[in-house]
Protein backbone atom coordinates (compact mmCIF):
# COMPACT_ATOMS: atom_id res chain seq x y z
CA UNK A 1 0.00 0.00 0.00
CA UNK A 2 3.37 2.43 0.39
CA UNK A 3 3.01 5.01 -2.09
CA UNK A 4 5.54 6.82 -3.97
CA UNK A 5 7.02 9.84 -3.38
CA UNK A 6 6.51 11.39 -6.25
CA UNK A 7 2.73 9.98 -6.25
CA UNK A 8 2.83 11.43 -2.74
CA UNK A 9 3.94 14.55 -4.24
CA UNK A 10 0.77 14.61 -6.60
CA UNK A 11 -1.58 13.96 -3.63
CA UNK A 12 -0.25 16.52 -2.01
CA UNK A 13 -0.78 19.38 -4.42
CA UNK A 14 -4.62 17.91 -4.98
CA UNK A 15 -4.89 18.33 -1.23
CA UNK A 16 -3.88 21.78 -1.89
CA UNK A 17 -6.65 22.34 -3.98
CA UNK A 18 -9.45 20.05 -2.08
CA UNK A 19 -9.65 17.74 -5.09
CA UNK A 20 -8.03 14.20 -3.39
CA UNK A 21 -10.25 11.78 -2.57
CA UNK A 22 -10.55 10.60 0.81
CA UNK A 23 -8.41 6.91 0.31
CA UNK A 24 -5.55 9.46 -1.63
CA UNK A 25 -5.50 11.10 1.38
CA UNK A 26 -5.10 8.56 3.47
CA UNK A 27 -2.15 6.83 1.81
CA UNK A 28 -0.57 10.15 2.09
CA UNK A 29 -1.21 10.84 5.43
CA UNK A 30 0.49 6.91 5.81
CA UNK A 31 3.32 8.17 3.39
CA UNK A 32 3.83 11.66 5.56
CA UNK A 33 4.78 9.02 8.55
CA UNK A 34 7.28 7.40 6.78
CA UNK A 35 8.87 9.38 4.27
CA UNK A 36 10.54 12.60 6.34
CA UNK A 37 11.01 14.12 2.58
CA UNK A 38 7.97 14.36 1.85
CA UNK A 39 7.04 15.71 5.05
CA UNK A 40 9.00 18.74 4.72
CA UNK A 41 7.45 18.95 1.16
CA UNK A 42 4.04 18.75 2.11
CA UNK A 43 4.39 20.83 5.11
CA UNK A 44 6.19 23.68 2.66
CA UNK A 45 3.78 23.20 0.33
CA UNK A 46 0.77 24.40 3.13
CA UNK A 47 2.99 27.62 3.54
CA UNK A 48 3.27 28.46 0.12
CA UNK A 49 -0.48 27.69 0.02
CA UNK A 50 -1.64 29.68 3.07
CA UNK A 51 1.11 32.58 1.87
CA UNK A 52 -0.66 32.53 -1.57
CA UNK A 53 -4.40 33.11 0.20
CA UNK A 54 -3.61 35.58 2.05
CA UNK A 55 -1.98 37.52 -0.90
CA UNK A 56 -5.12 37.00 -2.39
CA UNK A 57 -3.16 36.39 -6.05
CA UNK A 58 -5.55 36.14 -9.37
CA UNK A 59 -4.65 34.60 -12.23
CA UNK A 60 -5.62 36.66 -15.27
CA UNK A 61 -9.17 35.20 -17.36
CA UNK A 62 -8.86 33.41 -20.43
CA UNK A 63 -9.78 37.14 -22.65
CA UNK A 64 -7.02 38.38 -20.41
CA UNK A 65 -4.34 36.62 -21.56
CA UNK A 66 -5.63 36.88 -25.26
CA UNK A 67 -5.49 40.78 -24.52
CA UNK A 68 -2.15 40.68 -23.45
CA UNK A 69 -0.96 38.14 -26.40
CA UNK A 70 -1.98 40.25 -28.99
CA UNK A 71 -1.01 43.72 -27.26
CA UNK A 72 2.53 41.49 -27.54
CA UNK A 73 2.28 40.50 -31.09
CA UNK A 74 1.77 43.95 -31.92
CA UNK A 75 4.47 45.52 -30.47
CA UNK A 76 7.11 42.90 -32.33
Amino acid sequence: MMISCEKAALICNKTQYEEATSWEKFKLRFHLLICKTCSKFSEQNGQLTSICEKAKLQALSEEQKSQMKEQLSNKG
